[in-house]
């Protein structure tokens, strides 16, 4: 009883203290004092826990405790290691019984000295663990021959191993988390730019110097590695400033994620920005100015790991005599791939330009006294000063490169240059755009769009083709580097002030009007093209004319398509789906088409259904060619056509001509399921038949209404999993089929299955919709149809909801495109009421307010 009261007053006594340094840290900043107090806090009531006995085995800090970087709910690991763990079980099972009755929550692993041998080569954060390691208690003999075994096992081969490991684990770390450190919502720790990058940093040195980080001091690793970065020369004093303050600061908001949420969490999402920047006192309307000093922190580590990564990955091949070096002019030379600096010759900017040039056309990296050179030469420099026409000359040369353009500038904005020389192009850093579906900062995105561009280079599709006939590459990615460009201004209006800033940039820079014109009539129209193919009707001839009329050439449609799919691609790594390139090369064919030939949207579709009906007739015995002539006129709509296949077309017929209540077919085709139905029209068809796919987890995409004079629809979706976002398992269909022709009988009580279907799923809704945010409705005008364009944050059966409003204010639908961005939708609907004309600008605002006050409640 005596113990057990004795634990309970130890446990007590932590949890007092905890509190207390927990409490006091969300009122300061020092995120290397709360961590070195919490690790020897917990290190403190371990040892007294564990008493004054002389154990054989011994008793070590591992992970983030052993670094003395502890944040409040990080896993406390601790290792065990013994000559035999057999005779010893009993002692360790009562120390870790001990320490969590105390309060003090463990994560233990027991080791013997066989482990090093078994996981050496077979895990590498395992053996991570064993590398870095702090003693706490126990046999320091056993301690000691541990390290030294550790040590005598790191031949020259195996640290070129595990060296090489560690620089697949970057890649595959980044594949997880995101291999940009300026990801809009990162993970602290393991995203790009995040604690990792440093930690791993230093696990390449103790692999490639055989020696283990010291541990004497009362400071974190992250202060004492830095230290010896300065103490080695291995990079500059103002680098190492840098690591401290940037490593400090994402500590710094690591603690304060753990104490404002009170668990373990490291993704930095948007909310929790908020909060975190009132802390250092930013108010929510600053918040780009703190996430700035957030990104600029993570591409101080990560740009340092990646040039350690090339550092150490030249240092265990073989390396190439300075004999071999070639020199490329009287600033530069080449050995193997570091360019490094002529040791004579002053650096000014347009050297640095030059630099660069060099650097993305040999595919090389910068020697580290460059480096630190540039860097140190950007922050010196006064930003008026730098713009001279020999600077201008060679950014050019650096846009007229064969390959790596888009590298080549991600390393400028990376080193601050690109800002110097283009102070338009700096005001993008660290930009944010939050609650749309962009998950990069305004920067980043622009410069990958120019990569991912440079990606089609081997690529035999479309896009490929159109890419490789381009022979004024220069153009096409300084629209790409400029298409945001005013973002910072006017987001709403930034492609307009946008193609301004572009001429203006481009005039100072020294090119022609011709080329001027060209690329401020991209930045213009770079949102064009996109909004076209994923909210309208991509076979109607309005459509089609209108968009095509933007257009002098057809060159200038291949321009704008090769942006339109640089700029989605570079978005998110969700947005860019198989049925959104479908849609944009539909869109891109039929206007090459029109505007090769030059006739317009109506004869383009007119002429490809000539000679349908007779192929039609060939794939059924039942139809004549009669019959199909009467079917395709029946219907008011030439793009039915385009929509179905001629086999298709002929099972609708003959559905039609059975006189089946409803038929339902499906069809795999590319990223999604294709579901058709046919049935008899009435006017809450579609409302009943998105509450049907609602209610079996199904995401519509796009929808398509085709409607005979005789009343007979066939509606045609195409559809995925509400969760996956893949096709819908054919197991799936049957269920679907039955509720679909439920609901149409009258047999389905829709509403209770909704709020089923939303009680299942409240558990995960947010989740998966965490946005909240403003609610748009747009009406457009069109020659038959009135257009609605929402733009909402997405719900669960958010389309049930609003087709059902639809319906009720007697709003018939023709044709409904859904677009997803992230956890926002823009859903488009061409409409006319319920005798078949358009909708009144007089009821506009009725509607609008009707629509805007069901989604409020969706919401």
């Amino acid at each position: 009883m005596k113990a057990m009261s004795t634990v309970k007053t130890i446990a007590n006594s932590f949890l007092k203290r905890k509190e207390q340094l927990f409490n006091q840290h969300l009122k300061q900043a020092d995120s290397f004092n709360f961590s070195v107090e919490y690790s020897l806090l917990v290190e403190e009531f371990i040892r007294t826990l564990a008493g004054s006995k002389r154990y054989k085995f011994i008793l070590a800090s591992a992970g983030s405790f052993s670094r003395r970087e502890l944040s409040p709910y990080s896993d406390i690991d601790l290792i065990f290691i013994a000559n035999s763990v057999e005779e010893n079980e009993k002692d360790i099972s009562y120390l870790v019984k001990i320490f969590w009755d105390s309060g003090i929550e463990v994560s233990h692993t027991v080791r013997d000295f066989n482990d090093i041998d078994k996981y050496l080569l077979t895990d590498l954060h395992t053996f991570t663990q064993f590398i870095e390691t702090r003693y706490l208690l126990g046999s320091n003999t056993v301690y000691k021959n541990w390290n030294k075994t550790l040590l005598r096992t790191l031949t020259h081969e195996i640290r070129v191993k595990l060296l090489n490991a560690l620089f697949e684990d970057f890649n595959l770390r980044y594949d997880k988390y995101g291999d940009s450190p300026k990801v809009l919502e990162p993970n602290v720790k393991l995203s790009a730019g995040g604690l990792r990058d440093f930690q791993a940093v230093e696990w390449m040195y103790i692999f490639k110097n055989k020696t283990l980080l010291n541990k004497q001091y009362e400071t974190t690793q992250a202060e004492e590695f830095i230290h010896t970065l300065l103490k080695e020369n291995i990079t500059s004093k103002e680098e190492c400033k840098r690591l401290l303050d940037s490593y400090k600061l994402i500590l710094n908001i690591r603690n304060l994620l753990h104490l404002s949420t009170r668990q373990k969490t490291d993704r930095f999402e948007f909310a929790s920005q908020i909060k975190i920047a009132e802390v250092f006192g930013y108010d929510e309307s600053d918040l780009t100015q703190f996430m700035r000093k957030y990104f600029k922190a993570s591409n101080a580590l990560n740009r340092f790991s990646k040039s350690m990564i090339k550092k150490y990955t030249e240092e265990i091949t073989k390396p190439i005599p300075s004999s071999l070096a070639i020199v490329l002019d009287d600033d530069f030379k080449i050995t193997g791939k570091i360019i490094s600096h002529q040791a004579n010759s002053s650096l000014s900017f347009s050297n640095i330009l030059r630099a660069f040039y060099y650097r993305g056309l040999y595919s090389a990296r910068f020697e580290e006294s460059l480096r630190m050179a540039i860097i140190k030469f950007v922050e010196s420099t006064d930003k008026l000063t730098v713009i001279e026409n020999v600077s201008s000359v060679f950014f050019r040369e650096v846009m007229k490169l064969p390959k790596n353009v888009g590298q080549t500038l991600s390393v400028m904005n990376e080193l601050g240059v690109l800002g110097v020389f283009m102070p338009e192009f700096a005001e993008l850093n660290g930009f944010l755009q939050h609650g749309v579906y962009h998950c990069y900062t305004t920067d980043e995105h622009s410069l990958m769009t120019i990569k991912n561009l440079e990606k089609l280079e081997n690529n035999s599709s479309t896009l490929g083709k159109i890419y490789h006939k381009q022979t004024d590459k220069e153009i096409l990615l300084l629209a790409l580097l400029f298409h945001d460009i005013a973002k910072p201004i006017d987001i709403d209006g930034h492609e307009i002030i946008g193609a301004e800033m572009a001429s203006s940039i481009m005039n100072r820079l020294g090119y022609s009007e011709e080329e001027i014109e060209t690329v401020s009539f991209l930045v213009k129209n770079h949102l064009v093209m996109e909004q076209i193919a994923f909210r309208r009707n991509l076979s109607d001839p309005e459509t089609l004319n209108n968009f095509t009329s933007i257009f002098s050439t057809v060159e200038e449609l291949d321009l704008l398509y090769l942006l339109t799919y640089a700029d989605l691609s570079a978005v998110n790594p969700a947005v860019w789906t198989n049925w959104k390139s479908d849609l944009l090369e539909e869109l891109y064919q039929k206007s090459y088409a029109m505007l090769k030939k030059q006739i317009s949207g109506e004869e383009l579709l007119i002429s490809s259904t000539s000679g349908v009906p007779e192929e039609i007739s060939k794939h059924s015995e039942e139809i004549t060619e009669t019959h199909a002539k009467e079917h395709i006129d029946s219907i008011n709509d030439i793009g039915y056509t385009q929509q179905f296949s001629v086999k298709e077309i002929a099972k609708h017929i003959e559905e039609i001509r059975k006189g089946t209540n409803m038929t339902v077919l499906f069809k795999e085709q590319n990223g999604f399921t294709n579901i058709t139905l046919v049935t008899k029209d009435f006017s809450s068809l579609l409302s009943k038949i998105c509450g049907v796919f609602a209610v079996n987890d199904v995401n519509i995409q796009d929808a398509k209404i085709f409607t005979q004079k005789d009343g007979i629809v066939i509606d045609t979706f195409n559809v995925t999993d509400f969760r996956s976002h893949q096709k819908i398992e054919e197991k799936r269909y049957k269920k679907i089929e039955m509720d679909l022709k439920r609901v149409v009988a009258g047999l389905l009580q829709l509403n209770k299955e909704v709020a089923s279907m939303k009680s299942k799923w409240w558990r995960i809704e947010s989740k998966f919709f965490k946005r909240t945010g403003q609610v748009k409705i747009v009406f457009e005008k069109h020659e038959k149809y009135t257009i609605i364009d929402i733009f909402s944050p997405d719900r669960l059966g958010f389309l049930y909801q609003v087709t059902n409003k639809m319906n009720e204010l007697g709003l018939n639908i023709y044709f409904a495109k859904i677009s997803t961005r992230g956890d926002d939708i823009v859903d488009s609907f061409y409409v006319l009421d319920r005798n078949s004309n358009k909708i009144s600008p007089n009821d506009y605002e009725f509607i609008k307010s009707e629509l805007k006050s069901t989604i409020s409640q969706i919401l």
